[in-house]
């Protein structure tokens, strides 16, 4: 993958004093800041202290970049490289002090970080949410300005579905991206922190992830169809009850209706019969009024 620049002299916000972009100097480290918008989280304790030993032995190759504030300095980039040599007891560093925005701070610390491998997916997805949201930057820019596809940003940003317990536990125990994105196939919050401590406690590969998600999302659309046949069968019942009562309330009434009821090729049949003559005596009878029957009759059930 090509990464941009970290700096560009052809950006304007990058030209606004080149000369003292080649200039390294030594700053006290109590002067400078840490980065706001540092997209790492996570610094290993025992990553920082050997690289606390080589400062030790062989000093600071690769310069810090830090801009002023004012009262001092703000890292740009070199986090790490600025912890470990406060651990070996540095009192000053190396710098190159540049003169750029904050969204352009933001930018370049994300694509160090990127460039280096060092942040976990969650990570970058966060730093990459944050161009966005806090520096109004549209998908595509972000894309050009850390070199990647449409497709992985929008992959990346998915991520920050998983909440922040499942982000812990994927970290944690070194899951991959693929494996996480695996796991997003299932919609179900329940299912999907199982499935997630499944593959933890089996300590699954990608490929045996992948195979697991896709039998448990053929599983839960098994289960999620026979919910709605089951649905679908209260709903007969529930007009079969329906059907019965108002027979029976033609009975009181007079009629002498009967309700047969069969099941053949796949569906169910109701079929009422009431006799003709019957039904002309009871219409003839004076004191049975429609308002009357009418009240004995039960109300029928719509259905979506």
């Amino acid at each position: 993958m090509k990464f941009p620049k970290l700096l560009d002299l052809s950006h304007p916000e990058d030209r606004e004093q080149p000369p003292v972009l080649a200039r390294v100097v030594e700053i006290p480290v109590s002067r400078i800041s840490p980065n706001p918008d540092q997209p790492r989280r996570h610094f290993s304790a025992d990553s920082l202290s050997g690289l606390a030993k080589s400062i030790s032995q062989d000093g600071i190759v690769q310069p810090l970049t830090v801009r002023e504030n004012g009262e001092g300095y703000t890292l740009v980039s070199g986090e790490r490289r600025l912890r470990a040599a406060k651990l070996a007891g540095c009192r000053t560093v190396p710098c190159v002090v540049v003169h750029i925005s904050d969204k352009r701070s933001a930018v370049v610390a994300l694509v160090e970080n990127i460039q280096r491998a060092e942040l976990d997916c969650f990570e970058e997805a966060e730093a990459i949410a944050s161009l966005i949201e806090l520096y109004s930057m549209s998908r595509d820019e972000v894309c050009v300005r850390l070199g990647l596809a449409q497709s992985t940003v929008s992959n990346k940003l998915r991520l920050l579905r998983f909440s922040e317990e499942e982000r812990r536990l994927i970290a944690e125990n070194s899951l991959s991206e693929r494996h996480a994105r695996a796991l997003l196939r299932l919609t179900d919050d329940s299912l999907r922190r199982e499935a997630l401590e499944h593959v933890i406690a089996e300590k699954l590969s990608v490929a045996q992830t992948e195979k697991y998600i896709s039998e448990l999302t053929s599983e839960h659309k098994r289960i999620q169809s026979y919910r709605r046949r089951s649905a679908v069968l209260g709903d007969v019942r529930l007009f079969a009850n329906t059907v019965d009562k108002a027979v029976k309330v033609m009975k009181l009434a007079g009629v002498d209706a009967t309700l047969d009821r069969t099941e053949h090729d796949g569906v169910i049949e109701f079929r009422i019969t009431i006799p003709e003559r019957t039904a002309k005596a009871v219409s003839a009878q004076s004191w049975m009024s429609p308002s009357s029957l009418n009240e004995q009759m039960p109300s029928f059930p719509t259905t979506k």
